[in-house]
């Protein structure tokens, strides 16, 4: 028997985010994962916004984001014109390099065990891991971050419960230009025309030397639309958004093509002693709204920076303990945050509804507007004249076909 004060099963984002923070706090730890090396899977591929500042407070941003690769500049389009180009601070970052970056900074004083979880027990005292190899743990605290995995759960009588099947669908893989060393973007977010493409937006960014692409659509797995983007990406791309290739010039897509669909699941009967559940283990989020780091670092920050310390101050690891950290306001708030912002895009993507299409021609107008007066001020700044004359001309083009995009 092997005794620790956190055990933490599952070595992904979640999982080894909450290893380094509470190894490098001194509090005894051990993660559980079967990989050495975490390997490639299709899951966040860029980290930005709030997501940063979250990082930053567990402490592991540096070395992390010395991994990624910062865009500096995104290009937004909409109904197939660019509308805006804004500063960025997207980095780039494949999900294995970022898990075995975060992995690299748990201090040796925090045991890594290369084996899976079996079987547990709980009580308000202490906790019981077995292991594939044989080995048993004694944890004061079980932290649970092994995302979909469920049937350690359901040994327990925690149960998952899908409220969206097949909520989003995203597709990976990296486009290259033809004849050119370059894309004239940084990196580009192309929102579709009409909803019958059933298309959240394209993301391309930039990580090391290749050129990134996230695709978010909403359809069944079953679609037959998804086996032939796989046999044609660049033709099927073109279709689906007539006014990409004016952007991106002629185009390859480069290596396979990664699909991985996700449903929105909640978890019930959580709430007992000695366990805590963190990132997808507790709850999804939809991939095309961003939220899922997001709610993996609110999850471990909060964890790892205010409860697990006050909880091994005190005796015992009951369910009121518990409790409060599912309880806490951060957490909750952004719960509700990121499962609305899942159903808003969705229909916002796709629902042909009048109030849905004005939404989306009102986000047309305000992100041209941003976009006119930011390229105006930086030219009245420096003086210059547009460096882009193919996006003036766009510029031409929306306004001489006003009628037909306010159809879309």
């Amino acid at each position: 028997m092997r005794y620790t004060d956190v055990a933490i099963v599952g070595g992904g984002l979640a999982g080894s985010t909450a290893a380094a923070m509470l190894g490098r706090a001194g509090i005894s730890t051990l993660l559980i994962d079967p990989h050495p090396s975490y390997p490639p899977e299709l899951r966040c591929e860029k980290l930005g916004g709030n997501q940063l500042e979250l990082l930053r407070k567990t402490g592991l941003a540096e070395a992390t984001l010395r991994a990624t690769t910062l865009d500096g500049e995104v290009w937004e389009a909409r109904f197939g014109y660019v509308v805006a180009k804004k500063n960025s601070d997207q980095h780039g970052v494949m999900y294995d390099t970022l898990v075995n970056t975060v992995r690299a900074q748990i201090p040796p004083e925090a045991g890594t065990i290369h084996a899976k979880a079996s079987a547990i027990s709980n009580s308000p005292e202490r906790q019981k891991i077995v292991l594939s190899n044989g080995e048993a743990i004694s944890a004061r605290l079980v932290v649970l971050a092994n995302g979909l995995n469920v049937g350690l759960r359901h040994t327990l009588g925690i149960e998952r419960h899908v409220i969206s099947a097949c909520h989003s669908v995203t597709l990976g893989f990296d486009v290259a230009p033809v004849g050119r060393a370059a894309f004239d973007f940084p990196a580009l977010t192309y929102w579709p025309k009409r909803t019958d493409a059933r298309m959240a937006y394209l993301s391309i960014f930039p990580i090391g030397k290749a050129m990134r692409a996230n695709l978010m659509v909403y359809r069944e797995m079953a679609d037959p639309w998804l086996s032939g983007f796989r046999q044609a990406p660049e033709q099927s791309m073109r279709a689906m958004m007539p006014g990409l290739q004016r952007m991106m010039g002629e185009f390859m897509v480069n290596g396979p093509v990664k699909i991985r669909p996700a449903d929105l699941c909640v978890t019930e009967g959580h709430i007992q002693p000695g366990i805590v559940l963190v990132g997808d283990a507790f709850s999804t989020s939809c991939p095309a709204a961003g939220t899922g780091t997001t709610k993996v670092f609110t999850d471990v920050e909060r964890l790892c920076n205010v409860y697990i310390p006050a909880w091994l101050a005190t005796e015992g690891m009951d369910a009121q303990k518990i409790a409060e950290f599912y309880n806490a306001p951060e957490k909750t708030a952004c719960e509700a945050y990121s499962r609305a912002k899942a159903y808003h895009l969705r229909s916002l993507s796709t629902d042909s509804g009048l109030s849905w299409r004005a939404q989306r021609w009102a986000r047309f107008i305000v992100r041209l507007a941003q976009g006119t007066w930011r390229s105006l001020r930086k030219r009245v700044s420096v003086g210059s004249v547009p460096r882009n004359l193919a996006e003036t001309r766009d510029m031409e083009r929306w306004r001489n076909r006003s009628t037909d995009i306010a159809g879309a």
